[in-house]
């Protein structure tokens, strides 16, 4: 099953400002292993403990919060962006500068996460799961946090087949480099 972050793991705001900026160097390396571009809008950021820790810390130091309360109450939100046994779990943001065709993609994309898989080495595509409170009744949120349910097998392929998106109109795919491909095995470990 995959590692949710302990408790323990959470340091203190003075201890996490002295070793934040080894903190950040290694996570970024992480997150850059796990970061898969879908065409020029879509960034898939593939979850992980150490991921998740940061995004902890992060908050804590953001918020200047270092109660129980507050640490217990990060660690329950965050820990839920990691995927299950057998799973991968990712934040995905929709990427679009320009207000106005910000706008009008993300009405034009209601479905999308409907149509969001990852291909995996055995040919099987598995559908992204979704919280469909994150797409409304006229347009689809910015930021969706997605689980897939690969169980054992190797992921080699993110795409969307949503009518209408890619440079064709006819979905995209795009393979993972092998840096991701193992980045993502290790997490299902």
């Amino acid at each position: 099953m995959p590692r949710l972050v302990q408790r323990q793991e959470i340091l203190g705001l003075e201890a996490y400002e002295q070793r934040r900026p080894a903190i950040q160097q290694r996570v970024l390396f992480e997150k850059a292993r796990r970061r898969v571009h879908l065409g020029p809008d879509l960034t898939f950021l593939f979850e992980n403990a150490e991921t998740v820790r940061y995004q902890v810390q992060e908050m804590l130091r953001i918020e200047k919060r270092s109660d129980e309360g507050s640490v217990l109450h990060e660690l329950s939100t965050y820990n839920e962006l990691i995927g299950g046994p057998g799973e991968l779990g990712c934040t995905l943001l929709i990427e679009i500068d320009d207000p106005r065709e910000r706008e009008r993609k993300l009405s034009a994309w209601l479905d999308l996460p409907k149509h969001l898989y990852l291909r995996c080495q055995d040919g099987a595509r598995i559908a992204a799961k979704y919280d469909p409170r994150q797409v409304g009744e006229r347009r689809v949120s910015s930021v969706h946090y997605l689980k897939f349910a690969v169980g054992a097998r190797t992921p080699v392929a993110l795409g969307c087949d949503l009518p209408g998106f890619g440079p064709e109109g006819r979905g995209l795919e795009v393979a993972l480099s092998a840096a991701q491909q193992s980045a993502l095995v290790e997490d299902l470990r």
